[in-house]
């Protein structure tokens, strides 16, 4: 299983509704997810909006891929690109992960 971690920044005075919006994520997005090797994923917010995304699947390109695929990523992704900072297209785009130079089992 391949443990994936990224970052990105949401806009400070964008903060409270990005929190409540993921509250109440659409069914539809969450099946999406798990239907397409999204496993374990998880979202950290910092107070200065720093996101920082965790997830484990087993190919995080073709994960990717296969949620880019769906409708509802099409939709969540358009209302979400405006959280954000600094961004070249969608959110689903500028997760880069992080390299892993330490994991303790």
């Amino acid at each position: 299983m391949q443990r994936v971690c990224f970052l990105l920044k949401v806009r400070p005075e964008r903060l409270a509704e990005y929190r409540d919006r993921h509250r109440e994520v659409w069914p539809e997005m969450r099946d999406a997810l798990a239907r397409t090797g999204w496993h374990n994923y998880s979202l950290f917010l910092k107070d200065d909006g720093l996101l920082v995304g965790y997830l484990e699947t087993e190919d995080f390109e073709a994960a990717k891929k296969a949620m880019a695929e769906t409708e509802v990523n099409a939709r969540w992704q358009a209302e979400m690109a405006p959280f954000f900072e600094s961004l070249d297209g969608r959110p689903d785009e500028g997760m880069h992960p992080l390299d892993e130079v330490f994991h303790l089992d």
